[in-house]
């Protein structure tokens, strides 16, 4: 990914937290140069220090079949919003995207055995504290339960590479990073505001 330095997420937690917040990512892989993507959440570990991506794709997507050929990235990104230059303090000026985006890079292990399947999937009920499902879970049959994870094919990403990138107008004047999150703070728009308050937050880190 493209990361000028004034845009750089150099902090490894806020990295991961970030992961945390917004755990829908894009799974890509590769096969004969050809890239290949599926949408899933995942889950969020550390192993001897090292940070662990869990989720699961059904068994029959073929992209399960390249899972093990190349190491894989995966996308996280959200919120983001278009910047006007009606917010800035030059007329001739350009628009803009901001947005906040991790690529994490790594290598996958299976997970094969039945029972570990089993535990991953609650563990990732439990990850998105759907209690109420959790609840449901544990009454269900075994049998059915060893279906559901015949049916999947279930892995780690061992994170090798973290990148991360936050685009909140750092290169703009305070004035002009100002009137962007004034304008936002009274948005309709759920990605506007959010925008504006990682702005928010970042220009009270400065």
């Amino acid at each position: 990914m493209y990361i000028p330095k004034h845009f750089q997420i150099s902090d490894e937690q806020e990295a991961v937290e970030f992961i945390k917040r917004y755990s829908f990512g894009t799974l890509v892989t590769t096969e004969n140069d050809l890239p290949i993507a599926t949408h899933i959440p995942f889950t969020v570990s550390q192993r001897d220090e090292q940070m662990i991506l869990t989720s699961h794709i059904a068994l029959a997507n073929p992209q399960s079949k390249t899972l093990l050929q190349n190491r894989v990235l995966c996308i996280f990104t959200e919120p983001h919003a278009y910047i006007s230059p009606i917010h800035y303090e030059k007329e001739l000026s350009v628009p803009t995207w901001n947005y906040l985006a991790v690529h994490a890079y790594g290598k996958v292990e299976l997970i094969e055995d039945e029972n570990a399947k089993l535990v991953m999937l609650e563990d990732m009920i439990r990850f998105y504290n759907d209690t109420a499902y959790l609840d449901q879970w544990t009454r269900l049959p075994l049998d059915f339960k060893t279906r559901m994870a015949k049916g999947i094919t279930a892995f780690n990403i061992i994170v090798d590479d973290l990148q991360g990138k936050k685009k909140l107008s750092q290169n703009r004047t305070t004035i002009e990073k100002d009137n962007i999150i004034k304008a936002f703070e009274t948005s309709a728009d759920a990605n506007e505001k959010e925008i504006g308050r990682y702005m928010s937050k970042e220009q009270s880190a400065d």
